[in-house]
């Protein structure tokens, strides 16, 4: 294996990383619009029901990585300030499906910008060939972590 050439594990360059890329997205959500409402955590959930309207709890903390406890709390919030609703799930009347208002709408298209802003940054920022290889690595990883995870919860 070679020598970082940072003192940081990979772990610790992929959330700092992270972290700048989603605080220049919020940034750009946030900039001049009517969002003063929201916070940086909020876009656990939005990004989760931009990616598919209607979502189940549950679906959206797994998705998120987070509890389900948590992105409660989210939902919650996000639908007493009017970028969501819950609706009944029509195959199954016990639970209910979490989908974007008219005004989650509006913001959606605008995080859809902003992460296309962020997007073209990083490639000006990297260089188009050290870009899609950054994204190429990235996927190798979820990819490989996707399968771990499907042989670890596979039945014996």
């Amino acid at each position: 294996m070679s020598e970082p050439s940072s003192p940081l594990p990979t772990n610790a360059l992929l959330r700092t990383a992270y972290n700048a890329v989603s605080a220049r997205i919020f940034a750009g959500v946030k900039a001049g619009r009517d969002f003063d409402d929201l916070r940086p955590a909020h876009g656990n959930a939005m990004e989760q029901l931009e990616l598919e309207d209607g979502l189940r709890l549950t679906e959206m903390a797994a998705r998120a990585g987070i509890t389900v406890q948590s992105m409660g709390e989210l939902v919650d919030d996000l639908e007493a300030k009017g970028y969501l609703e819950r609706r009944p799930d029509p195959k199954d009347r016990r639970a209910k499906r979490i989908h974007l208002t008219k005004r989650g709408r509006t913001n959606a298209r605008i995080a859809k910008q902003a992460v296309a802003d962020v997007e073209d940054h990083l490639a000006e920022l990297l260089g188009q060939q050290h870009y899609q290889q950054l994204r190429r690595s990235l996927q190798q990883i979820i990819a490989r972590a996707t399968r771990d995870n499907e042989q670890r919860d596979a039945p014996a």
